[in-house]
This record gives C-alpha cells, sequence and structure tokens, in this order.
C-alpha cells in the first residue's frame, strides 16, 4: 500500500523505516526538509516531499496520511494543513500522543469536512523499527479494515500488538491509560533497585539481579529488560541527572481518574514522584525538617555555604 508520513522525529522515521522495509510505497514529508531527503536517499520505497502540496500531489487517491508530530498545536496545524490540501474521501490518521479530548475535536472537524480519521495510539518508542509498534486503534471500523496491511506491517506481528479499540478518542484514550500504568511500573522498578542500592554491605550487582529477574519471574518485562539494559552499561548511574520528565499522558490519566471517581494512588504517586526529581531543594521538604525540629528536637542538616 501507499502511505504518507508527516513528522519525522523517533518514532515517525522508524515508522516509515519499517513500513517501506515491509513493501509499502511511503511518502514523507517534514518541516526541516533535509531529514525527509536524507531518509528517502537512504532507503528504497521511501519518497520526499518538500512541501505539503507536493506531499498531496505525490499520494494516490483516495490518499492516506499519517501525522507523529508532537502533539497539541502542530498536530493541530497539521490536521488543518491535511484539510486544505486534500480531497473528500481521503484517510487522516493521528498517531501522536494527543489528548483524546483533542482527538475528538479533530474527529468532528475532520469528518465533517468530508474526510475519515483514525487516532492511533502507538507505543515503541525506539525499539519499533526493529521489535514492531503496539498499535491502539479508534475510528471508522471499514478503514481499519482497509489499513489493516499497513497496521500488521507496523505490529510486532499479523495478529498480535494491534487492534480497533472502539470509536473516535478510543485509541488515545487507551494509549493515555497505557502511559499511565506505564508510570507505575517504573516508579516500582526504581524503588526496588534503589534499596538494593542501598544495602551497601552486601556488596550487591544489581544489573546481575536485574538479569536473573528477567527470565522465570512474575515481575519480568519489557521494561525490566530496558533496565538491565541501562544497569549494564553503568550500574552506579553517576553520569545521570535524577531529573525525570512527563510528556502529559500519567497527568491525563490522573485527572481522568478523579473525573470518573475511580481510584488511581498508584499512577498517581509514581506522577508526583516525577515532579519531585525536578525540585534541587524541596521547599516542603525543608518544612518537614524544621516541623520534626520543632516538636521533637530533631536534627536539621544544614546547607552548606557557598563562599
Amino acid at each position: 500500500m501507499q502511505i504518507g508520513i508527516a513528522g519525522l522525529g523517533k518514532m515517525g522515521k522508524r515508522m516509515a523505516q519499517r513500513l517501506a522495509h515491509g513493501g509499502h510505497q511511503v511518502i514523507v514529508y517534514n518541516r526541516t526538509t533535509e531529514k525527509a531527503l536524507d531518509l528517502a536517499n537512504s532507503e528504497n520505497n521511501i519518497e520526499a516531499a518538500t512541501t505539503f502540496e507536493s506531499f498531496a500531489k505525490k499520494l494516490n487517491t483516495p490518499r492516506t496520511a499519517l501525522s507523529m508530530v508532537p502533539a497539541g498545536g502542530p498536530t493541530d496545524k497539521f490536521i488543518s494543513a491535511f484539510i486544505d490540501v486534500f480531497d473528500k474521501g481521503d484517510i487522516i490518521i493521528d498517531g501522536a500522543n494527543s489528548n483524546y479530548k483533542d482527538t475528538l475535536r479533530h474527529a468532528k472537524t475532520v469528518t465533517e469536512n468530508g474526510f475519515h480519521f483514525l487516532d492511533v495510539g502507538v507505543s515503541g518508542g525506539v525499539w519499533g523499527l526493529k521489535e514492531g509498534y503496539s498499535l491502539m486503534i479508534g475510528g471508522e471500523s471499514e478503514i481499519v479494515e482497509h489499513l489493516k496491511p499497513i497496521f500488521e506491517t507496523l505490529a510486532p506481528g499479523k495478529d498480535k500488538g494491534w487492534g480497533h479499540v472502539g470509536p473516535h478518542g478510543a485509541g488515545h484514550f487507551v494509549k493515555m491509560v497505557h502511559n499511565g500504568i506505564e508510570y507505575g511500573m517504573m516508579q516500582a522498578y526504581a524503588e526496588g533497585f534503589e534499596i538494593l542500592n542501598a544495602k551497601k554491605e552486601l556488596q550487591l550487582d544489581l544489573h546481575q539481579i536485574s538479569e536473573i529477574w528477567r527470565y522465570g519471574t512474575v515481575i519480568r518485562s519489557w521494561l525490566l529488560d530496558l533496565t538491565a539494559n541501562a544497569l549494564s552499561e553503568d550500574q552506579t548511574l553517576e553520569s545521570v541527572q535524577g531529573w525525570v520528565n512527563d510528556s502529559g499522558e500519567g497527568r491525563w490519566t490522573v485527572l481522568e481518574s478523579i473525573a470518573q471517581d475511580v481510584p488511581a494512588p498508584v499512577i498517581t504517586m509514581a506522577l508526583l514522584m516525577r515532579l519531585v526529581s525536578r525540585q534541587e531543594q524541596s521547599y516542603a521538604f525543608k518544612l518537614l525538617a524544621s516541623m520534626r525540629n520543632q516538636f521533637g528536637g530533631h536534627e536539621i542538616k544544614k546547607m552548606e555555604s557557598v563562599d
């Protein structure tokens, strides 16, 4: 099949390559045109477009285009651009980590203008080119069926790791909750290994332990595999700053849990711990230390003076 991909970041570029390796014809567009041209020059079955107009012309009708630009404003702009240069009946896919509420708005706009729309939650990161991508798809079932060869190629297998999960918005909603769960799992691994690392007298080899846990245990997972990779490189992590970002999905999951009156303490705490990681000196923790000093005379550790 033929498909256009707009946005050649870490995910978009690798998805284009996986589709091209699977025999599909891929038309690519990127705001920085050199990325598109370099990719087309290095891969078979990939052709670059340097403008949105040429992107549309190179795609056979009815067109299928996948937007892999960042969620929010960039996705809004790209979807508007698709509507301007495409024809009624064409298919527009949002593969970003969009808030499902934005997705519902996009779906309404796109369909009211005579186009088809799918929202696809994508998981797989930088490993997707080799391992395949997990795809959570929302939208019209007949369009999902029409694009089945595309999804089967992107996925880890033809019958695994992908599926049509519901109407418009469902794909990004499911991906949002997936990422919330990911926050909790990552936090649990991080806390467990910190406990192991703190027991200095046992001289534990954290990389060895991670490798043991990868096989036969109930906590084995791909996240543990990646943890083992990281520890094999440097288990002291001396070169790593303990500052953890979040791209939004965890926050949205927590907000949704509150809106639905569904308790999600693990995911919520994992999100809050990411916020704690960004504070060099937390005022709240300073105040806690001061309280303990006030009621119990407990020692306060003073900041070292800076000359």
